[in-house]
């Protein structure tokens, strides 16, 4: 594959792995962004820095790239502005989504491209909605939307999107906050699992003009991935199960990543995608999916120490206040 192609981003937690299987597949590849992280580049990657906007990323258009993928666009005016950048150049804009878009609540416990973009509840997933709808009505951009789900690499799968801390609680034995009893079944895919058939999409007609979901075919429980994370760590999870509106009531900007995302059962079908691009492997051992996150913690752990942050002392008195319940006052 001799293809030219442009990453928005391309350092980030998806598009890193990405950009290395692009090059590995031969592709000639060029990441553009702030260049701002250290991450490391595969030799022959071209890299340009500059902001989305400025005169820098404007002269892309007349880059001859044959495909773009595009990581960093999260609202339809950075959307729109790409529409009228790259439209005419014949490139395959490839827009990174993500499937928190599809139907809160679920009507289906399998979730395929043809299940409704409607999220009532979290800002972030509106806004790629309105995204992908700019696209779809662009004229003159050939497009390909991917809506990834939960895909891990250097940040662990948490149920708030609090990252670190969770695994930080699990150092000091604080408990840590699973919403519900914690048996909903979520879906996590390995970076690395994904480049695979996302480069696989670069070029193909079949893909133009089509929405995918990738992902594993592999989901665990919430309980599993905590109990994992600190298995991983060595210790063992304390774990305070509490309601999902309980939480919300507690703290308002949950809502969006809970109702809007991780409270819903997420198992995906990839019959689409795979019927484009073949069929693909991911790594079904939570264990060996968790490595490669729980690995990148321990090294900022040993250059950053132990940290607490403002939300602490919340989760400490949800958990309390939470065990209460119930509990004899004689």
């Amino acid at each position: 594959m001799s293809l030219k192609v442009l990453f928005v981003g391309g350092t980030g937690n998806i598009s890193l792995s990405c950009v290395a299987e692009a090059a590995k597949a031969g592709c000639r590849v060029t990441v553009f962004n702030r260049g701002a992280t250290s991450a490391m580049l595969p030799e022959g990657v071209a890299a340009i820095a500059g902001d989305i906007g400025d005169a820098r990323y404007r002269e892309l258009g007349s880059g001859g790239f044959d495909v773009v993928c595009q990581f960093i666009a999260f609202t339809p005016e950075q959307t729109t502005r790409d529409v009228e950048l790259f439209s005419g150049g014949g490139a395959q804009y490839i827009f990174i989504s993500s499937a928190s878009v599809y139907q809160k609540p679920p009507r289906h416990y399998v979730i395929t491209e043809k299940t409704p973009a409607v999220n009532p509840y979290w800002p972030y997933s509106q806004n790629k909605i309105a995204c992908e709808a700019a696209l779809k009505a662009a004229r003159g951009l050939t497009w390909t939307i991917i809506r990834p789900s939960h895909t891990v690499r250097t940040m662990l799968p948490t149920i708030f999107n609090e990252g670190d801390a969770l695994a930080h609680r699990l150092l000091a034995a604080k408990p840590v906050i699973v919403a519900g009893d914690g048996a909903t079944p979520w879906t996590l895919t390995r970076c690395a699992d994904f480049a695979v058939p996302f480069v696989r999409l670069f070029g193909a007609g079949a893909a133009l003009g089509e929405t995918f979901h990738i992902t594993s075919d592999n989901a665990y429980t919430w309980n599993d991935i905590t109990n994992a994370i600190a298995a991983g760590l060595g210790v063992k999870a304390d774990i305070a199960h509490v309601p999902t509106d309980t939480l919300i009531r507690y703290h308002r900007d949950w809502e969006g990543p809970l109702m809007g995302d991780k409270t819903w059962a997420a198992l995906f079908d990839n019959t689409k995608v795979k019927s484009v691009v073949g069929d693909f492997p991911c790594v079904k051992d939570l264990g060996e999916v968790l490595a490669e996150p729980i690995a990148s913690f321990k090294a900022r752990l040993k250059s950053e120490g132990s940290k607490t942050t403002d939300r602490d002392a919340l989760m400490d008195r949800i958990a309390r206040e939470q065990r209460s319940l119930g509990a004899s006052t004689s």
